[in-house]
């Protein structure tokens, strides 16, 4: 699929009416105004909403090595005015960085707050996902975001990006900061719930956290097409949503 095409094939295929972008999909585009032009209208021409752009492959934004940093810092200046031309609210980062965990902290707390300063000019959020590494620790990133302290800065909790820490304690660590929420899933039994995070738990989480924003569809298994994963992840997030609000 065509990324042009993306907000056409969310809407008419599967009934999803906002979408995250990935830059990889367009990695040469960034300030190609006639593509983000048009890639806006197909948007618009399907009644879709823009709401991020995940940006990987930029560099570390937490180097240890502060030429690296600032060179990565500026690698993402484009795409947050892409982002901006596409009237998405933000950008989706990593905290990638090496050391002990309060120089990683210290590292990624100075590349994400001037990435931050530089978006908040355009009225744009910078937001870190549990992505690997200690990005994965709920208490270091919440930590991460508590030193930042801007306002746009913040987090896209991913259900599923813990690994060995424990997936419910980091999304409520994480849910103060959010401002996107990323509902991983993998596998789903014959009731259509997914067999490693107990949805209805997560998305209390994220209501008792005050947020009403879009969730992200991300299906990662491999035991159905990916079309199916989607669909089924949709379907059980609706499920959960309505149970909740008549309970």
């Amino acid at each position: 699929i065509d990324n042009l095409d993306f907000p056409r094939e969310s809407k008419r295929t599967y009934g999803i009416d906002a979408v995250e972008y990935v830059n990889q999909f367009f990695k040469d585009k960034a300030k190609d105004y006639d593509y983000l032009a048009q890639l806006n209208q197909r948007a618009a021409d399907e009644g879709v909403t823009n709401v991020l752009i995940m940006c990987d492959g930029l560099g570390k934004l937490g180097d240890p090595d502060e030429k690296a940093r600032t060179t990565a810092i500026e690698n993402h200046f484009p795409w947050v005015e892409a982002a901006k031309r596409l009237g998405c609210h933000s950008i989706r980062v990593n905290a990638a960085s090496k050391g002990s965990y309060e120089e990683q902290q210290k590292l990624a707390v100075d590349g994400l707050s001037r990435l931050s300063e530089y978006a908040a000019q355009l009225e744009l959020n910078v937001i870190v996902e549990n992505h690997g590494g200690l990005s994965s620790d709920g208490k270091w990133l919440a930590g991460v975001m508590t030193q930042i302290n801007r306002p746009n800065a913040g987090t896209l909790p991913d259900f599923g990006n813990f690994k060995e820490y424990d997936r419910y304690k980091g999304v409520e660590e994480l849910m103060p900061y959010a401002k996107g929420v990323s509902a991983k899933s993998h596998d789903f039994d014959a009731n259509g719930d997914e067999t490693k995070t107990d949805y209805r738990r997560m998305l209390k989480l994220v209501l008792d956290a005050g947020y009403h924003g879009y969730v992200g569809v991300e299906y990662e298994g491999k035991t159905i097409p990916e079309p199916d994963g989607i669909k089924a992840t949709k379907l059980l997030l609706e499920k959960v949503r309505d149970e909740m609000s008549t309970s």
